[in-house]
């Protein structure tokens, strides 16, 4: 098990799985300071994820003194969204099933975006000002573009990863 305390460290959520509560009360578990929305659309269709749209989750996340950061230069564009949803139609499978994400997404989301955006300045914030997590929506983060986020901070800024999912324990640590 990592030693939050000591290691740098970067955390990735989604929405998909958790409830209001249960969100939150998995980013306090992990000792998450900030949250870093990651996301081009701060809302999420549905009823069931009213709470993770922009206004709300920050007001849930103020209410237990987790600071909110949006971070659009990290967010997908709509064409790479699109090219990925094609893919999930190829393969039957809609964005809360998703496994991983498709070759072409991730490469055009790592030329188009992560190759493009300077990551030393978020990692040392990250080294220095506790532990903050990488937010969007799918459950799984090897279907998520934050799992390239937080990949490409780990390979080039030496952070470690903590993914927190549904039903998150010590097990996922």
């Amino acid at each position: 098990m990592v030693d939050l305390a000591t290691v740098p460290t970067v955390a990735t959520i989604g929405v998909f799985g958790f409830s209001a509560s249960t969100f939150t009360a998995a980013l306090w578990r992990a000792g998450v300071q900030r949250v870093i929305d990651v996301r081009q659309r701060r809302g999420v269709r549905g009823r069931e994820y009213a709470w993770a749209n922009a206004q709300r989750l920050q007001g849930a996340l103020a209410a237990v003194e987790i600071a909110y950061e949006h971070r659009p230069d990290l967010a997908p564009t709509t064409a790479l969204r699109e090219l990925q949803y094609a893919e999930d139609d190829r393969l039957g499978v809609g964005k809360r099933s998703r496994d991983e994400l498709a070759p072409a997404y991730r490469s055009g989301y790592t030329s188009e975006i992560l190759d493009r955006v300077d990551l030393a300045q978020l990692a040392a914030s990250l080294e220095t000002g506790g532990l903050a997590a990488l937010l969007c929506v799918e459950a799984e983060p090897r279907a998520c573009h934050r799992s390239l986020i937080a990949d490409r901070l780990a390979a080039e800024h030496g952070l470690e990863v903590l993914h927190l999912r549904p039903r998150y324990d010590a097990a996922h640590a």
